[in-house]
């Protein structure tokens, strides 16, 4: 038991980076648009976040730098895709690689700086046994990943915003036809999802690891798209993932711990072959991705 709390605490907080930045892409696809550039965003985002944190001191204002960084960066994806009708996916590709360059470049007089680690615990709670250490003694921003995906499920399915969102997703032709401006909810569709991205790679500089590190995001954008399509675009399931490939992931560090004589590359490569795994029994059923697959994914609208 008192190796089991810390691995569920570790692997929450693990997956809390994949389950804000999977919450992002998955509004993004709900409207109808698939952003492949979460990778750059979250590495822009998390020397962003980083860099404001070493100049002010304070934490709060190193996560609303990165959720700014890439709001940016999103809204300049929406004007490439949205308005100029550019491939989305050969831009998200040139975003990524766009965000993982200049991310390096700001990020060089940041190498080697480190921040604190302050220990939080809830009161009360963080003294009971066994809970206490899995579940109570996390980052704030670990139970704000949480309300933010029961609120996205809220306003997916229990709000009128919610419906004309899906609508668009499904079938952006008839939701022009009644009305509904398709650019501009598609473009608040993705300024959400940059600042979830920006939210998560700011997480990883700050609190997860709190230093900068060229590259630190290491895959964990292409596992948050993964992750929609594993969740089958559903915010309760996203969350179920992101602690699963987050499990994954500190099982990596746990294992050589635990004993079991297993190199530590082929360690480092579970949570990416986990995710290959899981897209390819999903892609065995493509009746069920279609069902849950938004229409129009992927496709640019002309009004």
């Amino acid at each position: 038991m008192d190796t089991i709390a810390p691995l569920i605490a570790a692997s929450i907080n693990a997956g809390t980076p994949l389950l804000l930045a999977a919450l992002g892409l998955l509004i993004n696809e709900k409207s109808g648009v698939v952003n492949l550039g979460a990778e750059g965003m979250m590495l822009v985002a998390a020397v962003i976040g980083f860099a404001a944190t070493v100049t002010t001191g304070s934490v709060t204002v190193g996560f609303v730098a990165g959720a700014l960084a890439g709001m940016v960066l999103a809204g300049f994806y929406a004007l490439l895709t949205v308005w100029l009708g550019t491939n989305q996916y050969a831009t998200g590709l040139a975003l990524a690689l766009f965000g993982s360059g200049v991310s390096a470049y700001i990020g060089i007089d940041y190498v080697g700086k480190g921040l604190e680690n302050p220990k939080f615990a809830v009161p009360l709670l963080s003294d009971l046994p066994f809970l206490g250490t899995a579940l109570f003694r996390q980052h704030p921003m670990v139970y704000l990943a949480v309300v933010l995906c029961l609120a996205v499920g809220w306003f997916l399915y229990r709000t009128r915003a919610g419906l004309v969102l899906r609508a668009v997703g499904e079938s952006p032709s008839s939701a022009h036809a009644l009305g509904y401006n398709v650019r501009v909810i598609r473009l608040a569709a993705l300024l959400f999802g940059g600042a979830c991205c920006g939210l998560a790679g700011a997480f990883l500089s700050l609190v997860y690891t709190p230093q900068w590190v060229e590259g630190m995001v290491a895959g964990r954008g292409w596992i948050a798209l993964a992750l929609t399509t594993f969740a089958t675009w559903r915010p309760l399931r996203v969350l179920a993932g992101a602690y699963l490939f987050g499990g994954v992931t500190i099982l990596t560090f746990y294992a050589q711990g635990f004993g079991i004589a297993v190199d530590s590359q082929l360690l480092a490569m579970l949570p990416y072959l986990a995710t290959i795994v899981v897209l390819v029994l999903i892609s065995t059923n493509a009746n069920w991705i279609k069902l849950n697959m938004p229409a129009s994914l992927g496709k640019n609208f002309r009004p």
